[in-house]
């Protein structure tokens, strides 16, 4: 039995990997939100991690590509920002495959904790929760630079939106 055309767009879609955290594919990422196949065409919905995520020209390509590649001819993106993109659209396995990585995952659904900065981040490499942070923004704008007290390693935190 095969997939259906909206199947294999969608399993396209889903194998571009974020170029800032390359572990990570937009679905694990929650950024794919949507894949529409009509006749002769498939239109691909993407939600960026903030509105001004640099990112999002790079994965419009590359989602382009990868339909191409799947053998849909006639392939467009669009990029929505209502509803606004939260860390909540998070895949399971992409919070672990961040934590793998070395980068902390949201801690919990995101709320008024993270907007009032009252995260406790539990240290990706040794899990102790005697974190602290240092900077609000690490290697890029969607994480945090935080500090283990217990194994002093810095490490990135991915900000609850």
């Amino acid at each position: 039995m095969s997939d259906s055309p909206r199947q294999r767009a969608w399993a396209a879609a889903a194998s571009v990997c974020d170029p800032e955290i390359p572990v990570l594919s937009i679905a694990d990422l929650g950024v794919l939100r949507d894949v529409q196949v009509t006749d002769d065409a498939v239109e691909v919905t993407i939600t960026p991690t903030y509105s001004g995520c640099p990112a999002m020209n790079m994965i419009g390509l590359e989602v382009e590509t990868a339909l191409l590649r799947a053998g849909f001819a006639k392939a467009a993106v669009r990029t929505v920002l209502s509803p606004a993109w939260t860390t909540d659209w998070m895949t399971e396995e992409g919070r672990e495959k961040l934590r793998a990585y070395g980068i902390a995952p949201p801690a919990g659904p995101a709320g008024r904790r993270a907007l009032f900065g009252q995260d406790v981040v539990a240290c990706p490499r040794c899990g102790a929760r005697n974190t602290e942070r240092i900077a609000e923004f690490g290697s890029t704008s969607c994480k945090a630079l935080w500090r283990c007290n217990a194994c002093r390693e810095p490490f990135d935190y991915f900000k609850c939106h």
